[in-house]
């Protein structure tokens, strides 16, 4: 989605680069492609560690030092992985966190309650398991290890087994793990510190505190907090405490929000200068203004999740995961307290716990909380939620030494592929269910957020569809924009492929950077008023190079239409003040660009493609059939609304 420029070469470019990222956002964002490179790389770290285990340790065990200054600061490479690379993983956790709580599923802080009690439940429990195992045993010690959730997995393994529209179960879910790992990384940091310096930690707490001074002084110049953060990890790594913290604090730190209509405009006309005078300083106050028009929360993702995904979590599994799986560990495991331990509290302990205290919840609550998705759904949580893989490997690394260690990497190891048979079973048990008890197993009656702030009403917009419909697909356009002409097949194919869907189209003229995009829509209100709404809004989408004056007078000729009406209705511009209605319709939504597409009230974030448009129909479909007043569309039921489609 985006406030278009309509010249051909800029045009041609973002088409590309539209259609080529696509796939690549859906790809990052269902995590599948990073676990999938996890998945290879613990196979090679256990193939390595098996074939010649002192080539594989004496590589993780080499000295690395950074000499800044008098002070040396000195790892072996395994612990720049552990500690060094781990930071922007938790960078990107915390970072998708705060996108939920800001503009997801999370920005109603009510439905903050019940995950987070979950996700402290989730850990209680396993620890008892864990303790109870290990009673009066040097290796309760490792009770650490059993508390956390590896958020990439956990979120690759529902994006495989779970349903198609899982937005809230995967909001859940991420709150429910990211809890664990704030406990979890507390925890490391209390329990487990090497050689602690509470010098250093309070250095930290200083830095921390200008880190905070400076973003409320509203400074937006990365290279600063980057600075920041540096320091801040190399205090924390002197402080004996673990410095990943610093990457979740920093995550967490950072704002996510859509971008504003000043903010593009500005952006546009920085953009425009450029196109007119095409000098290197121009150009850098048109990249700075494209950039600033984003959240600095999304362009870290963009920047980071990649590298986290495909580079840092698998270089972790590289060096953490290799092993000697023998005889001798095989039959020391099947009795080993650590590894029954760890097994027992993670494919056990954690589904039961959550799914428990999220019932408990629901129920002393009176239902005023309770999950965003169904139970079934809420089991299948908790059962990938037993994927520990990450920061498990990372405590037991603190926690347990010589043999019991390596039990428990095989236990974490073990329990990270029982965790993911248990959810292929829970999912995979929802098929065996009529479609709707299915719904409503996977997606509960939990209201879900509406971001339209305007709701649809078929006596004055305009519709097509059935009043009845279950779905209904609004979409704020723009007549002039190249994105708008692209949608429009899709929008078609859409409304082909389900027969009960409305569909109401909003204008929202970008007149900054479309010169006619407003004639436009003033031109199909004008056959709105004979009755001709949407054919003129197919000419126009189907004619965006040519919408002066004469061209759309020749449209409406060739339409039939009464020309004196017409021109009259052009001339006094009678329509003026219904576009002007739906663009402030389109500001209270927080809608800045075209096409912007809203599905029953919930803003679709994404490609606009057949498939991506397709799943969250489909997702909207299963909502709908939860609802009393749900109503199938019959078979040559008519199409109502503002104007035939």
């Amino acid at each position: 989605m985006t406030s278009n420029n309509p010249r051909p070469g800029w045009s041609a470019r973002t088409t590309w680069g539209g259609r080529f990222n696509a796939p690549l956002r859906s790809f990052l964002r269902t995590e599948t492609g990073g676990a999938r490179v996890v998945l290879v790389a613990a196979v090679a770290a256990l193939v390595w560690a098996n074939l010649h285990v002192s080539s594989y340790e004496s590589v993780w065990n080499t000295p690395l030092s950074i000499q800044l200054g008098d002070w040396p600061v000195s790892h072996d490479l395994r612990t720049w992985v552990n500690s060094g690379l781990m930071t922007f993983f938790f960078l990107v956790a915390g970072l998708e966190l705060r996108r939920e709580f800001d503009i997801g599923e999370l920005r109603e802080r009510r439905r903050l309650a019940l995950p987070m009690l979950a996700g402290l439940g989730g850990m209680i429990l396993p620890i008892g398991i864990y303790l109870a195992i290990n009673a009066g045993r040097t290796t309760a010690a490792g009770w650490g290890v059993v508390m956390a959730t590896d958020t990439a997995l956990a979120l690759g393994a529902l994006a495989v087994f779970g349903p198609r529209f899982s937005d809230r179960l995967r909001g859940f879910l991420l709150t429910v793990s990211v809890v664990d790992d704030l406990v979890a990384i507390a925890v490391l940091a209390i329990a487990y510190p090497e050689h602690p310096a509470p010098t250093a930690l309070l250095v930290a707490a200083g830095i921390f505190g200008v880190v905070l001074l400076v973003r409320a002084r509203g400074v937006r110049f990365g290279p600063v907090y980057a600075l920041l953060g540096v320091a801040a990890w190399v205090a924390v790594s002197e402080s004996g405490v673990d410095p990943v913290v610093v990457g979740l604090v920093m995550g967490l730190l950072t704002y996510a929000y859509a971008p504003g209509r000043s903010e593009l405009q500005r952006a546009s006309d920085q953009f425009r200068l450029f196109r007119e005078q095409p000098t290197p300083q121009l150009a850098r106050s048109a990249h700075a203004g494209l950039t600033s028009a984003l959240s600095p929360n999304e362009r870290l993702q963009t920047l980071y999740h990649p590298l986290a995904s495909y580079v840092v979590v698998p270089l972790f599994a590289l060096a953490n995961v290799g092993i000697v799986i023998n005889g001798e560990l095989l039959a020391r495991a099947v009795t080993s307290p650590v590894t029954l331990g760890v097994v027992a509290a993670y494919v056990v302990g954690k589904p039961a716990a959550i799914l428990a205290v999220s019932w408990l919840v629901a129920r002393l609550s009176g239902n005023r909380f309770r999950p965003p998705v169904g139970w079934l759904a809420v089991a299948g949580v908790g059962a990938v939620s037993g994927i520990g893989f990450t920061v498990a490997l990372l405590i037991a690394n603190h926690a347990l030494h010589g043999p019991a260690l390596e039990e428990a990497k095989l236990g974490i190891l073990v329990a990270t592929v029982g965790a993911s048979v248990v959810t292929w079973l829970v999912f995979r048990s929802a098929a065996r269910l009529s479609p709707a008890r299915r719904a409503r197993a996977l997606l509960g009656v939990a209201e879900g957020i509406v971001d339209l702030m305007l709701p649809v009403d078929s006596e004055r917009d305009h519709v097509r569809g059935s009043s009845e419909a279950p779905v209904t697909v609004v979409e704020y356009g723009d007549f002039e924009c190249p994105y708008c002409g692209q949608a429009e097949p899709v929008v078609r194919e859409l409304r082909a492929a389900f027969a009960n869907v409305r569909y109401v189209w909003r204008h929202l003229p970008l007149t900054d950077v479309h010169p006619n995009a407003q004639l436009a829509a003033e031109a199909a209100e004008a056959a709105g008023e004979q009755g001709a709404f949407w054919e003129m809004h197919d000419l126009l989408l189907a004619h965006q190079d040519a919408l002066n004056p004469d061209d759309v007078l020749g449209y409406a000729e060739q339409l039939g239409l009464n020309l004196d009406r017409f021109r009259e209705h052009m001339v006094k511009r009678m329509g003026v003040d219904r576009i002007a209605e739906d663009v402030d319709s389109a500001d209270l939504s927080g809608v800045t660009g075209t096409p912007t597409f809203f599905i029953n009230g919930r803003r679709h974030h994404g490609a606009y493609d057949m498939v991506a448009l397709s799943a969250a129909v489909q997702a909207a479909f299963a909502s709908a059939e939860l609802r009393p007043e749900y109503h199938r569309r019959e078979p040559g039921h008519d199409e109502g609304g503002s104007a035939a489609g």
